[in-house]
C-alpha cells in the first residue's frame, strides 16, 4: 500500500519546468544513463542530473526539450558526477523511462502546483 501524504508534504517538493541545454553519455554509470544539464533560469540556474533514459532518448534529441524536475533534493554523487536534481519520468510498456514534459509551451522555471 502506498503511504498517504498531506498537501503540506507535497508543498515541500519544488518541481519546476527546465530546459535541457546539454546532454552527454554516462558510460561510467552502473545502469545505462545520460548526464543532463537543465536550465531553470532565475534563482535556480543550471543544474545537473544523471538520468536513466538512454533506452528511449539520444543526447542530440534532448537539447531544447522542456522537462519537469524536483529541484530541492539534496545532491547525490553518482560515480564521479554530482546529480543535483531529479528529472521526472514514468515507465513505458518495457519499463524504460519516458520523460514527463509539459504539453504546451510554458516558461522555463515555472513551478508545479
Amino acid at each position: 500500500m502506498v503511504e498517504k501524504v498531506t498537501f503540506s508534504d507535497f508543498q515541500k517538493l519544488d518541481i519546476r519546468v527546465g530546459e535541457i541545454i546539454r546532454a552527454e553519455e554516462f558510460p561510467e554509470a552502473r545502469k545505462p544513463a545520460l548526464k543532463l544539464w537543465v536550465n531553470f533560469e532565475n534563482e535556480i540556474g543550471i543544474k545537473k542530473s544523471s538520468a536513466q533514459i538512454k533506452d528511449n532518448y539520444k543526447c542530440t534529441e534532448l537539447i531544447g526539450r522542456r522537462v519537469l524536475a524536483v529541484v530541492n533534493f539534496a545532491p547525490r554523487q553518482i560515480g564521479k558526477f554530482m546529480s543535483e536534481i531529479l528529472v521526472l519520468g514514468v515507465p513505458d510498456k518495457n519499463k524504460q523511462v519516458i520523460l514527463i514534459v509539459p504539453d504546451e509551451d510554458v516558461p522555463v522555471g515555472g513551478k508545479v502546483y
